[in-house]
């Protein structure tokens, strides 16, 4: 059985029982508390041998019917949202929606979106012992419901302020995607997630970097590899933190960035570039909501998390002598703690060590410097990125391109991407020196140096 023809079946029991709890409010005399998920006429179909990822879920963390009925529900509006239809009816005698069904207004939905409100209702009626046993399996916080174990709730909407049953009822991105489109969900970069799958098209063997820069990575490498034997097998977990924290730093251009997304792609780990820029927002409060979106999805997701520019915001802190100081404050500490407490890889990049705090800085693994390339290196570089050499003119010679320019792995792809583009518009078949000549100069003119 698919998840498809499950889900079909829950969304069955979900109509039949929003029915029967309509029918029993309306009906004057009836018992509006009767909890309809232990009516034995009302009860979901056995998930034993259902197949998916929906069916597993249940099963996994064995889902009681309560707990069934709050994900269908969450799963509803994506999936059937006019079976919610009924739930819009309108209290004739006061002209509004009717405050016991719940639901909100969600942006982007036309129907009825269920809150807990809803859920409350639909199971319980006016029952108060159910109500609060529903807080209990959702909003719990020590020792996590299955509900929350599993992860398949959203409940980044909460607002401690109202009422907790005036949430919306959600499932993850990651959940929704898995079930509906039988894939792994890959957030999108926003504002309200700032933060970019990082990929490469190149491979291990083209990072070119000194000996001793390849014995350090290598070591995060094999952290990587190894860390759950270390853990488990080894029982150092609760004598070593979980995580891995290093900081890359040098000259730009010098192959921090590939590095990272090398990292992932040889680990098979997804990297995360997180951009501080967008993080660091002037609203009190939504840069720690949208870090901690980000380490939510990457610690349930094994992602490798990279900070570019880390110094933006783990630079050296001054007093805080006003309140944009204090609040400057709070975000890194707060990213600080999150760090420490992440269990997976972090790799924060910066062009200067010196503009890091020291107190940051204490809490690395390693710390890796990043060197311009020996003319060898340089050599490497060149005949690594211009590697198709029927396109190249007789006359160019990158042993001593490399002997006369410094030049990092990231200028020299710029020149690259430079010299082709003027030999396709000077209507050239091959790259000439000339065109690689202009591309050198280009670079240095950038940072202030000419020749």
């Amino acid at each position: 059985m698919t998840d498809a023809i499950f889900i079909e079946q829950e969304l069955s029991w979900l109509s039949l029982t929003i029915s029967k709890r309509i029918e029993i409010y309306f009906e004057q005399g009836s018992d509006e508390s009767i909890l309809l998920t232990t009516a034995k006429d009302i009860q979901p179909q056995s998930v034993a041998t259902a197949n998916g990822i929906y069916a597993h879920t249940i099963r996994q963390y064995d889902f009681s019917v309560v707990e069934r009925l709050v994900l269908i529900l969450a799963l509803a509006p994506h999936v059937r949202p006019q079976l919610l239809d009924v739930l819009c009816t309108r209290n004739k005698h006061i002209d509004r929606s009717y405050a016991e069904f719940g639901g909100v207004v969600t942006q982007g939905h036309t129907g009825f979106w269920p809150t807990y409100e809803t859920a409350a209702f639909i199971f319980g009626g006016d029952n108060i012992e159910q109500r609060h046993h529903l807080k209990s399996i959702v909003f719990k916080s020590e020792n996590p419901s299955k509900l929350l174990a599993s992860q398949v709730l959203d409940l980044s909407e909460t607002n401690s302020q109202a009422s907790l049953f005036n949430t919306p009822i959600k499932v993850t991105d990651e959940f929704l995607s898995q079930v509906t489109l039988g894939s792994t969900y890959s957030p999108q970069f926003s504002h309200n997630f700032p933060a970019k799958l990082l990929t490469t098209a190149l491979h291990w063997d083209d990072l070119v970097l000194p000996q001793s820069i390849q014995v350090q990575i290598e070591e995060i490498r094999t952290w990587i590899e190894y860390r759950h034997t270390l853990l488990n097998d080894w029982q150092l977990e609760g004598k070593i933190q979980p995580g891995y924290r290093a900081l890359f730093y040098g000259p730009p251009g010098t192959g921090k960035t590939l590095t990272a997304s090398l990292m992932g792609k040889v680990t098979q780990l997804p990297v995360y570039r997180v951009d501080l820029a967008l993080v660091v927002s002037k609203y009190i409060g939504e840069t720690e909501k949208n870090l901690a979106k980000v380490f939510d999805q990457a610690e349930k997701n094994d992602w490798i998390l990279f900070f570019d520019e880390a110094d933006a915001l783990f630079g050296k802190r001054t007093d805080a002598k006003t309140s944009n100081d204090r609040h400057a404050n709070q975000e890194v500490a707060f990213l600080l703690q999150r760090i420490e407490s992440f269990s997976g890889v972090v790799l924060l990049a910066t062009n200067l060590k010196s503009n890091i705090d020291e107190a940051f800085a204490r809490r690395f693994q390693s710390m890796v410097r990043f060197v311009m390339p020996t003319i060898k290196e340089r050599e490497q570089l060149w005949r690594n990125s211009f590697s198709n050499y029927q396109r190249l003119a007789n006359d160019i010679c990158f042993n001593e391109i490399a002997k006369q320019h410094e030049l990092a792995g990231g200028a020299i792809i710029n020149i690259l991407r430079h010299a082709t583009l003027m030999a396709v518009r000077k209507g050239n078949e091959k790259i000439e020196l000339q065109d690689i000549q202009q591309g050198i100069r280009r670079e240095f003119h950038k940072i202030g140096k000419y020749t």
